[in-house]
């Protein structure tokens, strides 16, 4: 087997697991949310609980670099989330300064139902697999986002 085709069953093969991944595993757990809108209400609350100054807030912008997401997709899902309850928008000043979200009392609710469903879940999967190895395998997967993102930066 050439080079060429050996890379090319590799990185075909890492994108099948994470489709699968993604596709049953995960989404047949979430029921009232996407996948993104789940991600994004936990980048919302972690934030707004480790930035104490932020008062709960979580800027727009830092959502989106987050979430590797365009300004619109961003806004798209956030209106979203905010029409259904979940999060509160707000401006600094006149908007000039910042535009941040906050998780309401619905979100919350609805984010500790998702994490009990995957508690639930996965925790005889981690059980399993060892905490140690999902660490490796995290550790991992960061590395090559890592590596492939400078390697994009890098093309000319």
């Amino acid at each position: 087997m050439n080079k060429g085709n050996e890379t090319t069953k590799l990185f075909n093969e890492f994108l099948y697991q994470r489709y699968l991944m993604n596709r049953r595993q995960i989404r047949e757990h979430l029921e009232k949310i996407s996948l993104p809108e789940y991600i994004a209400l936990r980048f919302i609350e972690d934030k707004g609980e480790s930035d104490a100054s932020e008062q709960g807030r979580t800027y727009f912008k830092y959502l989106s670099e987050k979430m590797q997401l365009s300004v619109q997709e961003t806004s798209k899902m956030l209106e979203l989330l905010s029409d259904r309850g979940m999060i509160l928008w707000s401006h600094d000043g006149k908007g000039s300064e910042g535009t941040s979200v906050t998780l309401t009392e619905s979100g919350r609710r609805i984010l500790e139902e998702q994490e009990t469903a995957f508690k639930d879940s996965y925790e005889k999967v981690i059980e399993k697999f060892g905490k140690e190895n999902l660490y490796q395998l995290l550790h991992l997967m960061k590395t090559l986002e890592t590596i492939v993102k400078s390697e994009k930066e890098e093309e000319p």
